[in-house]
């Protein structure tokens, strides 16, 4: 399966560690899923690892920005900059993500409002668009089907 991951996912994943991004970066680790990016992409991670309230969790998790780097460029797929898709995202920083996912008719991973109302639009196109929730939502099961945390397997939900 192909994914194109949201910054916000990718900061979950890596800097704020998030058990409810956990089974996406398992599926990473094992190569169940094959993560799509841009060099815009990069860029953006790059730019917004940064920013004060990012610094802050990076030091406390004492993660440089090279850190986070290499992870990235080890599970990412640089893929040209997709053609502007036929829906258009509010938010210009997130066309990227949807361009992509529509130009390869992969799933986008994002939690960001103004993509998530796209949802049903972008299903016309192929292109499902998930969102890896906390409690008490617990949409990552809708990713992933064997999450303990979102299937209510684990202990203290």
């Amino acid at each position: 399966m192909q994914l194109v991951i949201d910054t916000n996912v990718v900061l979950d994943l890596w800097v704020y560690q998030d058990p409810h991004a956990q089974p996406l970066w398992q599926a990473l680790q094992t190569q169940q899923v094959t993560w799509l990016t841009t060099a815009a992409m990069r860029e953006e991670l790059l730019r917004v690892l940064d920013y004060p309230h990012i610094l802050k969790r990076r030091e406390f998790s004492n993660q440089s920005v090279q850190d986070v780097m290499a992870i990235f460029d080890t599970y990412a797929h640089i893929k040209d900059d997709a053609h502007r898709a036929p829906y258009i995202c509010k938010d210009a920083d997130d066309q990227k993500f949807i361009d992509l996912s529509v130009a390869h008719t992969a799933q986008l991973i994002s939690k960001d409002k103004q993509v998530l109302r796209l949802t049903n639009r972008l299903a016309r196109l192929g292109v499902s668009v998930k969102k890896i929730g906390k409690p008490p939502q617990y949409q990552a099961c809708q990713v992933f089907k064997n999450c303990a945390v979102c299937s209510g397997n684990s202990s203290g939900m």
